[in-house]
């Protein structure tokens, strides 16, 4: 079980978004067993093309910490694309780790 934060700046986060990050952070210990928490950060960029909606995710490893950062039209598209990023990342850092 990874333990998420959830952190909404210049905006009141609703309970669907915030049960959408979980369900979604809970996968990426799919691909890594060692992940110690991890922190969602959204944020409404101001922005006149309506691709404004921005997520970053900070995932704690032992030794270190991946930071992830998306930006576009909705939360539940920018977290689950820094998700997929995020998985890739701790795919390559288990490799590298089964190596040596």
């Amino acid at each position: 079980m990874v333990t998420m934060h959830f952190r909404a700046v210049n905006y009141k986060a609703d309970i669907k978004l915030k049960e959408f990050a979980k369900k979604r952070i809970e996968k990426l210990s799919l691909f890594h067993n060692q992940i110690i928490e991890v922190f969602v950060f959204t944020k409404v960029e101001n922005s006149s093309d309506g691709v404004n909606k921005w997520a970053e995710l900070k995932i704690g490893v032992p030794g270190d910490d991946i930071v992830v950062k998306k930006i576009t039209k909705s939360f539940e598209e920018s977290i689950n694309s820094a998700a997929e990023s995020a998985e890739r990342i701790l795919k390559r850092r288990k490799e590298k780790e089964r190596i040596l």
